[in-house]
């Protein structure tokens, strides 16, 4: 199966599959990511809305005490690293890039708690830069539908993904394979993942 008709199939399942974080503005987008690490979006969404509206910009966010961002952060795995990650992040924001986000995926990465997957997400969600952020979900499709090899690392995955599809398709195509990773080729379901597709296909009459 090509990947244009993988990504066709999944494109009946989600159709219009974006970020299921939410956020306003690409500030909010690369906090909500950096807090999503092993954690879902679900419970990121819970302690956001109200991080937000105490900490909307760079500025109010790196001024913020550890102890304050810790008790919105404490439902979420993690919390008191991921607050030492935006503390620092935000006031990286204000020294180094004049208080707002930069559109690199470099200078993204210089942030505190930033790593390839996440400046990836920023530069594709937040700025509509071409950029696949590989994910443990997406990675786990991409081998399983065989667009990389069993043993590839999270870069070759990427670069392979790349090359096979469209750049224009990028965003769209990150989307639906993290979507299908997380709700139907799970890590817990070991079923073919062409099977999966197929069913998918016989559901949506395609």
């Amino acid at each position: 199966m090509k990947v244009d008709e993988i990504l066709w199939i999944l494109n009946h399942e989600y159709p219009g599959a974006h970020s299921e974080l939410d956020y306003n503005n690409p500030f909010e987008l690369l906090i909500a990511v950096i807090l999503s690490a092993q954690t879902t979006d679900i419970a990121v969404n819970k302690v956001t809305k109200d991080l937000f509206s105490a900490y909307p910009t760079p500025e109010l966010m790196a001024q913020a005490t550890l102890e304050d961002l810790e008790d919105y952060l404490k439902t979420i795995g993690l919390y008191r690293n991921k607050a030492k990650f935006i503390k620092q992040c935000s006031q990286q924001i204000m020294d180094d890039f004049e208080g707002e986000v930069p559109q690199t995926r470099t200078s993204l990465m210089k942030l505190s708690g930033v790593g390839r997957k996440t400046a990836n997400v920023v530069l594709s969600e937040g700025f509509g830069i071409p950029a696949i952020a590989v994910d443990t979900h997406v990675e786990r499709v991409a081998k399983r539908l065989k667009l990389a090899k069993p043993d590839d690392t999270v870069l070759q995955v990427e670069q392979k993904l790349q090359r096979k599809i469209k750049r224009e398709d990028w965003h769209r195509a990150h989307h639906l394979l993290l979507l299908f990773g997380r709700y139907h080729s799970t890590a817990r379901n070991n079923e073919d993942a062409f099977k999966l597709l197929e069913e998918l296909k016989e559901k949506h009459q395609l």
